[in-house]
């Protein structure tokens, strides 16, 4: 398999501005903000931010804190799940100056660290959450969670959501990249059909994928799709997600053409753990 190779510039600069966002949006929080419900079972405003803290955490090599037992936790499904909520659970009686003080030395070390990256390091083949792939690839996934987990906090704090920015870009061709599985294996889209994503509003593109041997994601169709489903983009991020809030925001979805097919796509669109 090819490895990924991702622009490290933009996303060294994607990353600094998806921590930036979310440490301005943290800055300016009374305490009990921190402990408003986020659209994750079981998680609130701290949880997201101790999530991205043992993410980081990981990255730099520090140790982390003892392992949680999953089944004590209805909302964790799988190790992944259960790492997560290990830093949650540690976390969760500090004061969010601790909070914030620690997310912005650990950030800080990070863009350090990345910066500094020889480019062969980069590119070179390494875990990610999406199987064997460049450390970019998975650097790129970085910035798709950070930004997903910003527009987390907003909902918990009743804040406008938003697909502007390379954070933004950057999380949508990340979420591209999975269409094809998404339309072809999860949707079950026949042989011969295709299928248009039209996205709207900041950050509005469209994705094309044609479903032959495999399903795969084109620049263009030849003609018409089978199905096109229209909706904005940050609505798109949410369903696909399979945030809590994603009901509403399938109500801002438009079908045409093969409406059979579209819905199925719809109902298949969550694919995140």
């Amino acid at each position: 398999m090819a490895l990924s190779l991702i622009p490290k510039d933009r996303t060294v600069a994607g990353l600094a501005d998806i921590w930036a966002d979310t440490d301005a949006l943290l800055a300016g929080l009374a305490p009990d903000d921190w402990k408003r419900p986020a659209p994750l079972p079981g998680w609130d405003v701290q949880a997201l931010v101790s999530h991205i803290i043992g993410t980081e955490s990981l990255l730099l090599g520090l140790d982390g804190p003892p392992a949680v037992d999953p089944d004590s936790f209805e909302h964790v499904r799988n190790q992944i799940g259960a790492f997560n909520e290990a830093w949650v659970v540690a976390l969760r009686d500090e004061s969010p100056d601790a909070m914030l003080a620690r997310l912005r030395e650990l950030t800080g070390r990070r863009l350090e660290a990345l910066r500094d990256m020889p480019q062969e390091e980069w590119d070179a083949e390494s875990f990610t959450p999406a199987g064997p792939d460049s450390y970019g690839r998975f650097m790129q996934i970085r910035v798709f969670d950070c930004w997903m987990h910003d527009q987390d906090a907003r909902v918990a704090l009743g804040m406008p959501l938003g697909a502007t920015g390379a954070p933004a870009e950057i999380s949508l061709d990340e979420i591209e990249r999975a269409m094809g599985f998404v339309v072809g294996k999860r949707a079950g889209a026949p042989s011969g059909s295709s299928v248009t994503l039209q996205l709207t509003g900041d950050g509005g593109r469209s994705i094309h994928i044609a479903v032959g041997e495999r399903a795969s994601v084109v620049e263009s169709l030849d003609g018409p799709a089978t199905a096109t489903l229209t909706m904005p983009a940050v609505s798109f991020a949410r369903i696909i997600g399979g945030r809590a809030d994603a009901a509403a925001h399938e109500q801002q979805v438009a079908v045409s053409g093969d409406e059979q097919l579209g819905r199925q796509v719809l109902a298949n669109l969550s694919y995140m753990m």
